[in-house]
C-alpha cells in the first residue's frame, strides 16, 4: 500500500479488526520508509459497476463520492456514523448485486433518497436539494411540503 505522506510503495500492517457493521477490514499501517501511519479499509467488491452519468458520461462506482455526499447531506443532525455507514454499505451492495454493469447515476440518487428519507427529513431535503437541483427557496418549500405531508399519513 502506498504511503499518503511520501509515496513510498512499501508499508507494514500494524493492526488489523473488522469495523462494527462487518462490512470491512481497518487496518492500520505504518511506512516502512518514513515511519508515518495511516488507516486504510479493505471492503469486499461483488463487481465492477460502471455509472452513467448526465451526458452519457461514464465512470467506475466510487464509495467515496457516495460517502462524501451523504455525509455533506448529514453533517451536523446528529445522525450516528454507524448509522450513515450502514446506508451507504446497504447502497452499495444493491448497486453490486443488481446484476448490471452499468447503473444510471440517478438510480443510486433515488437509493440515497430513499435511505435518507427514513433517517433524517432534514438530511433528505439536503440532499433532494442538490439532487434534484433546486434553484429557488420556492423549490424547497414545495418539496419541504410533500415531505411534511408523507410524515402526517403515518
Amino acid at each position: 500500500m502506498r504511503c499518503p505522506f511520501c509515496a513510498h510503495d512499501d508499508s507494514q500492517v500494524k493492526d488489523s479488526r473488522p469495523t462494527e457493521d462487518g462490512t470491512a477490514i481497518r487496518r492500520r499501517r505504518q511506512c516502512t520508509s518514513c515511519g508515518a501511519r495511516f488507516t486504510t479499509f479493505e471492503r469486499v467488491q461483488l463487481r465492477e459497476v460502471t455509472i452513467i452519468k448526465s451526458g452519457d458520461r461514464r465512470e467506475a462506482f466510487d464509495r467515496s463520492k457516495l460517502e462524501q455526499s451523504v455525509a455533506l447531506a448529514c453533517r451536523k443532525r446528529g445522525i450516528e456514523q454507524e448509522r450513515i455507514d450502514q446506508l451507504i454499505s446497504g447502497i452499495q451492495r444493491q448497486v453490486e448485486t443488481a446484476g448490471d454493469s452499468e447503473v444510471p447515476s440517478a438510480r443510486i440518487g433515488e437509493l440515497v433518497m430513499d435511505g435518507l428519507r427514513q433517517i433524517d427529513s432534514v438530511a433528505y431535503i439536503r440532499f433532494a436539494s442538490v439532487y434534484r437541483d433546486f434553484s429557488e427557496a420556492r423549490d424547497f418549500e414545495e418539496f419541504a411540503s410533500t415531505v411534511r405531508d408523507a410524515g402526517s399519513d403515518g
